[in-house]
């Protein structure tokens, strides 16, 4: 199998049948064989009713990863690359804002430039708000301080790889997942491709702001022990500050008789110093129980249902 395009779905029974379409539509002619790897993410809706039936028709070659509950989009691209066959393998959304044409182009570039093993690309043009590009750019800014590994700005999971790197991320088990990061700390050459993001064919993005924080801060935390330092400093940064405020007290006292400050100064202390105390607990916390969470071992998804193909 030359190319295995994986496809996490949630909540899109009206885009899979058009999304087949529009991959066999761009793959016409293309003098090799391709799979679609369809993973149902917990979907509420008819979307495994109708991968079903996609599946059975089998007018290209389809695959069907069923997840017994949600358990997010990265669970959902391990699953599929589990499960994919090809020697290149292509990460895609369902909604066809990500066309199945830029795949064809990307798997040509590997195809005529050996030197590079992922092509990857970012949205040259974004429609969404200021407020909220400021705050993508600021996450980006933070994270590359903060980290080891770099991120390309802008850059999305919408990429093609050769098997060689899809090993190398199904060696990392980890249960919190970042694949932007997972794709910098794996390595290899990366070329980067710029493209236009289209109107989504049905349905409504399942992206909000909360859950982009949420995947924002389990970046930063997956990907940097830099929190764990602040705490530290908060705490070296208090205790200089507590000290010399004592010290200016007992000037004041000796040497200009004033009265030392009394409640309002203890109050203002004591909630100083226990909020910066809570927010340090507060980071080691993240790590602490997302350590807990990985030394449970639990699989990163459970699959109730898994479709092949007669190859």
């Amino acid at each position: 199998m030359k190319l295995s395009l994986i496809v996490p779905c949630y909540n899109e029974a009206e885009n899979v049948a058009e999304f087949q379409a529009a991959v066999i539509n761009a793959f016409s002619g293309c003098g090799y064989d391709y799979e679609i790897v369809f993973v149902d993410d917990g979907s509420h809706d008819a979307t495994l009713h109708n991968l079903r039936k996609l599946h059975q028709k089998q007018e290209c070659p389809v695959k069907v990863i069923s997840f017994s509950r949600n358990f997010g989009k990265e669970a959902g691209l391990y699953a599929g690359l589990q499960h994919a066959s090809g020697d290149y393998i292509s990460l895609i959304d369902a909604d066809l804002q990500q066309r199945p044409e830029i795949v064809r182009d990307m798997v040509e570039i590997l195809e005529n430039e050996p030197q590079y093993d992922v092509v990857a690309a970012y949205q040259d043009r974004r429609s969404e708000g200021k407020v909220l590009s400021f705050f993508k750019q600021s996450f980006y800014s933070i994270i590359n301080k903060l980290s080891s590994v770099k991120l390309e700005p802008d850059a999305s999971d919408f990429r093609t790889f050769r098997r060689s790197v899809a090993e190398s991320i199904l060696k990392l088990g980890e249960y919190h997942r970042f694949s932007k990061g997972i794709f910098a700390w794996v390595g290899y050459e990366t070329k980067f491709i710029p493209y236009t993001a289209c109107e989504r064919a049905h349905g409504t993005t399942k992206w909000n702001f909360w859950k982009l924080l949420n995947y924002a801060i389990e970046g930063i935390i997956g990907y940097s022990t830099a929190p764990l330092r602040l705490s530290v400093i908060l705490g070296c940064v208090t205790a200089v500050a507590a000290v010399l405020y004592l010290l200016w007290t007992i000037v004041e006292k000796l040497v200009w008789g004033i009265a030392v400050p009394g409640y309002a100064t203890i109050i203002v202390l004591i909630l100083l110093l226990g909020s910066c105390q809570l927010f340090c607990i507060g980071i080691i916390g993240e790590y602490v129980g997302r350590t807990f969470e990985q030394t449970k071992d639990r699989p990163i998804y459970v699959a109730k249902e898994i479709l092949e193909y007669e190859q």
